[in-house]
């Protein structure tokens, strides 16, 4: 929309770069041209705004298949107009004065005219396709023919109007069919989706076999490497064992030599010292007999010596005895036994045996008491 200002009874247009602004002046063209500015009296003109930049213009619309489809046309028409002044002639751009507001809709006769022309064109071409090859190749389809058929169209160059690009963005059927034709794909992608989950599946066991096998080949490689281990290690413990019985061997020979030597010596010594301790043995003996002999002269000397003692006191109280009497004999007697015999607590005499006592004492008394 142009840009106008008011002055004292005047009125200034600025107009865009993208806008064709055409002045009329008592039906005469003073101004005519995109971008301009200029002075003009309200009473006195007449404005034309033309836009000269490219439009888009969205459209939905509904088709039939031919196998009785409802399909949902979205596209898009890029559009501009190329002759303003056929345009301007054609449809009502005029703005008011005053304010610089279109005073029709001619953008949205425009719109109409470009969609029902669009429409007409794909409803002629989706009517001999079914549905199925109108999902399929439809957009290109109705492409080609919205092209063709606005190009064709006499009343758009009549009308100063040129299409720039046309782009169909998608035909949709209704959501019940899309959703049962969806349905087999689905299915299809789910059969897919299932064989290659058994094909992995089978990859795996594949490889889980291939696993195993390695780890049965590792397990048997490994056990025979333990079996050449083992039979390495008992090849070195014999080995060593020999070796160990030879060292062995020279030990215990070397053990026996030493032993032998010195046992010989042992024994040599030994002889050397019994024969040392014979030597004394013998002057022991030889010493122990002098002085046997020497004891036993000793003693005999003494045994011969005490008993001519004894003899001669024996004799000597054999003759002491013969010289005394019996009196003194009885008495030496008693009190010998007096001397050996026991002590005695109590006696008791019966009167019979004091009779007989003191009978023999009076007896034996009186010789000897007439001799004293």
């Amino acid at each position: 929309m142009a840009d106008i200002t008011r002055r004292l009874g005047w009125r200034h247009l600025r107009g865009a770069p993208t806008a064709h602004i055409r002045h009329h002046r008592s039906g005469r063209l003073v101004h005519d041209g995109p971008g301009l500015s200029f002075w003009y009296r309200s009473l006195t003109a007449a404005l034309s705004e033309i836009p000269v930049d490219d439009r888009e213009l969205a459209m939905t619309f509904h088709a039939r298949t031919s196998d009785f489809q409802d399909v949902a046309v979205q596209a898009t028409v890029t559009y501009r107009v190329s002759d303003p002044a056929i345009a301007a002639a054609r449809l009502d751009f005029s703005v008011d004065p005053d304010t610089g507001v279109w005073r029709g809709a001619p953008l949205e006769q425009l719109s109409t005219l470009l969609t029902e022309t669009a429409q007409q064109h794909a409803l002629d071409v989706l009517a001999r396709t079914s549905l199925a090859s109108a999902l399929v190749d439809g957009v290109a389809a109705v492409r080609e023919r919205v092209v063709g058929g606005l190009a064709a169209e006499p009343r758009l160059p009549a009308t100063g109007i040129e299409i720039v690009a046309v782009r169909v963005v998608a035909l949709r059927p209704e959501p019940e069919v899309e959703r049962a034709l969806r349905t087999p794909a689905r299915e299809q992608i789910q059969q897919e989706a299932d064989r290659a989950t058994y094909e992995r599946r089978a990859v795996a066991v594949e490889r889980e076999r291939a696993i195993a096998e390695n780890e049965l080949a590792s397990q048997i490689e490994l056990a025979r490497r333990e079996e050449q281990l083992v039979e390495q290690r008992g090849t070195n413990a014999r080995r060593e064992a020999e070796e160990k019985a030879a060292a062995d061997g020279v030990r215990a020979g070397a053990e026996a030599a030493r032993t032998v030597r010195l046992t010989v010596a042992e024994a040599e010594r030994t002889v050397k010292l019994a024969e040392a301790e014979a030597a004394r043995n013998v002057r022991l003996a030889e010493a122990e007999a002098v002085r046997q002999v020497k004891l036993a002269e000793a003693e005999a000397r003494a045994a011969r010596e005490v008993g001519a003692a004894r003899a001669e006191a024996q004799a000597a109280w054999l003759r002491v005895h013969d010289e005394v009497d019996a009196a003194t004999l009885h008495a030496l007697t008693g009190s010998r036994l007096a001397e050996n015999l026991p002590r005695i607590e109590s006696v008791t005499v019966s009167p019979d045996v004091l009779t007989g006592l003191l009978a023999k004492l009076g007896g034996g008394a009186g010789p000897a008491g007439d001799s004293a």
